[in-house]
């Protein structure tokens, strides 16, 4: 019964010791200076609902967010590591895609998405 004991102990220790390491080696390979840009688009019957999600996903805070809309823009000072932001296009805004710069040579630019209709759900 002890050794079984043992057994079970080292078995959780190796696996304990493994997520720690992961988590350390996921943490060091992050980059200081990243976003995360997830922009949605879902047409409705009578409207369209759109949103952007900006995530830093780096180590370090990102300054000078510059959101391009295709008519006006919006200016976000600064996002913190882990901070996640959620952005509602101006009415009159290109829905088609969404450009975003920031300092530390931040420049993307990417198209909305649309979900899935489900049966049921609203807008389907």
């Amino acid at each position: 019964m002890k050794r079984l004991n043992l057994i079970l102990i080292c078995i959780a220790g190796t696996i304990f010791l493994s997520f720690l390491s992961y988590l350390v080696i996921q943490y060091f390979q992050r980059p200081d200076y990243s976003l995360e840009v997830d922009a949605m688009r879902e047409d409705q019957s009578l409207f369209v609902n759109s949103r952007i999600i900006l995530t830093n996903a780096g180590k370090q805070p990102v300054t000078h967010v510059v959101v391009y809309y295709g008519i006006k823009n919006e200016t976000i000072q600064t996002i913190n590591p882990g901070e996640k932001i959620s952005l509602s296009p101006p009415e009159g805004s290109n829905l088609n895609f969404v450009r975003i710069i920031a300092d530390n040579g931040i420049n993307i630019t990417t198209g909305y998405r649309t979900p899935i209709k489900m049966p049921g759900m609203m807008g389907s």
